[in-house]
């Protein structure tokens, strides 16, 4: 406890020397940045402290206590209800922090041996203000459900892994990195996982107040092909919106957009006679020849974070246009140096395997454009994976903007983006990970 409080005072120190005592107001932007990267580090390590009382909190109010359990002699009926009550947070909030204190407190044995925590890398990382406890929660969530179907051994590389490369990702990044580690790490589970989703599809449909109101929830399998249409469309609408003046400019929402997508298919499907037997969408499916055949493993479609059995890519090849992630063929140049000036669409596909969609924001493939690094006109740059990057809009155009700097370490598709912010962002001008390598585990 004493080193955990250790940790709350340089927080605060650190908040104290950023500007934390002025007003909000007064503070300029950069002195602004750092008051918030202060406070997020102070608020890890109170968690971190608090984390363990928590737990022997729990422990203390077991339920075969009864009537002596700790919370009970409160007046609640449960621990999570006493620290709720206490720190007035959720419900949810008080199980994370019941849940990391118990997964990274060191334990006894029977015969009175001491032993370490269960989750000794989450342990470590939350006890130095690295990890947060939200994201502690999910990483010892993931790692539990894995234990009885993953040897021991790989666990543990896997989250000593994911403890180095979750600090600073967003919700959403952490969610793509924790569903790419399961499927990495249990691609036998994938099917069974996929069976529950695909049993909780479905779509509602009423009419309130003038308006209809679908409602719809998908798995994987069923929503790749509304989802590739849609985008579709609207990523087309979008192109041309980026060139367009104000008279012709298409100044409906995403949102409206997509709706009106939706309704374009549905009225195209009333008035076509035709039997559908014909591919009418591509899917692009990034997984091997030896999966596809056997019909066994993971397999990832573009723009979507959850893992698709490959048994279900066999099912959709039967009607869908499948893409085979199968690049760098002697049918195919991936490098053309300055003979062309356009990324051809393999190497587009071959930036979309490595990047994964937007490299800067993750948004989807569909979404992106293939950009020149090293410009082709100003820096004479070449038509080359080693000098493509893929980026949707807003994020091109920030990163020129701004000035950072992109660097690609590797070759092919198995290469890592680097970002480089300048220096009136980060004086050290430390390399931030870019495209898919950052959710892709090695363990």
């Amino acid at each position: 406890m004493e080193n955990r409080l250790d940790g709350i005072a340089e927080a605060l120190a650190a908040l104290t020397a950023a500007g934390g005592g002025q007003a909000p107001e007064s503070l300029t932007p950069g002195a602004l940045v750092a008051v918030n990267q202060a406070f997020g580090a102070l608020l890890r390590h109170v968690n971190a402290a608090f984390a363990p009382v928590a737990a022997e909190i729990s422990r203390q109010s077991r339920t075969e206590l009864g009537k002596e359990s700790l919370a009970k002699t409160q007046g609640f009926r449960s621990p999570v209800a006493l620290i709720q009550a206490t720190t007035g947070s959720s419900v949810a909030e008080a199980v994370k922090i019941v849940q990391v204190g118990e997964a990274t407190a060191p334990r006894m044995s029977l015969d009175g041996e001491h032993l370490p925590a269960p989750h000794p890398h989450v342990a470590a990382a939350v006890a130095s203000g690295a990890l947060s406890v939200t994201t502690a929660a999910v990483i010892v969530t993931l790692l539990d459900r894995l234990a009885v179907r993953v040897d021991a051994g790989r666990l543990d590389s896997a989250e000593r892994e994911l403890c180095a490369r979750a600090p600073g990702m967003r919700a959403d990044d952490l969610a793509r990195l924790i569903a790419r580690a399961e499927a990495h790490l249990d691609p036998n589970g994938v099917d069974d996982r996929h069976e529950d989703r695909r049993a909780k599809r479905s779509l509602t449909i009423h009419e309130r107040d003038g308006l209809v109101h679908l409602t719809g929830v998908f798995d994987i399998e069923t929503a790749a092909p509304i989802r590739t249409a849609v985008d579709a469309m609207v990523t087309r609408i979008m192109q041309g919106n980026e060139h367009a003046d104000d008279a012709t400019r298409d100044h409906r929402s995403p949102t409206q957009m997509r709706a009106d997508a939706l309704s374009d298919v549905c009225a195209h499907a009333i008035g076509c006679t035709r039997v559908p037997t014909a591919a009418t969408t591509t899917v692009v499916v990034r997984m091997t020849l030896e999966q596809l055949e056997s019909g066994l493993g993971a397999a990832q479609v573009d723009g979507t974070d959850a893992p698709l059995p490959a048994g279900a890519v066999r099912r959709l090849a039967a009607d869908l246009q499948i893409v085979p992630a199968v690049l760098g063929g002697d049918s195919e140049i991936l490098d053309w140096g300055r003979t062309t000036r356009l990324f051809t669409p393999a190497q587009k596909l071959a930036l979309v395997e490595r990047d994964g969609g937007c490299a800067f924001c993750s948004a989807p493939p569909p979404w992106t454009h293939a950009h020149h690094i090293n410009w082709w006109k100003r820096d004479h740059g070449t038509t080359d994976l080693s000098n493509g990057v893929l980026l949707c809009t807003g994020c091109h155009h920030r990163i020129h903007n701004d000035g950072w700097d992109i660097h690609v370490d590797g070759t092919g598709t198995t290469a890592h983006v680097w970002f480089i912010p300048p220096p009136w962002i980060d004086p050290t001008r430390t390399p931030r990970p870019g495209g898919a390598a950052r959710y892709a585990l090695t363990a």
